[in-house]
């Protein structure tokens, strides 16, 4: 059973940093895709970055490039988002996510994944 939990959120002013971290369980995941989406209140859940796993490429959404870096840590078996120059619009509850697989189209959307995590809220204050 694959099991992913999220943690690191909480509030930050704009302009600040947090890290978020989620920690992978119950699988290998040499050949998952694994992303963080966000949701905030009364909004549709976006894509925000991912990664996959056996090679280490990477994609951003356009919001976050730039600011935003998705790593990945082998022998935790855990994901992190480092998250710079924050914004208010950035405040979201950040949920982990992962499926299987090497391509990285259709990998924006949040139907495609299959495991999700709890989530962790991010506020940036103004």
């Amino acid at each position: 059973q694959v099991q992913l939990v999220e943690s690191g959120g909480g509030l930050v002013q704009a302009g600040g940093s947090l890290r978020l971290s989620c920690a992978a369980s119950g699988r290998t995941f040499s050949s998952y895709i694994m992303t963080w989406f966000r949701q905030a209140p009364g909004k549709e859940r976006e894509f925000v970055a991912g990664i996959i796993w056996s090679t280490g490429y990477t994609f951003y959404a356009d919001s976050v490039k730039g600011r935003f870096t998705i790593s990945r840590d082998n022998a935790k078996n855990t994901i992190y988002l480092q998250m710079s120059g924050l914004k208010p619009e950035d405040t979201a509850v950040y949920y982990c996510a992962a499926k299987r697989g090497l391509v990285v189209v259709g990998s924006r959307s949040s139907r495609s994944y299959d495991y999700w995590g709890q989530g962790t809220q991010v506020t940036v204050s103004s």
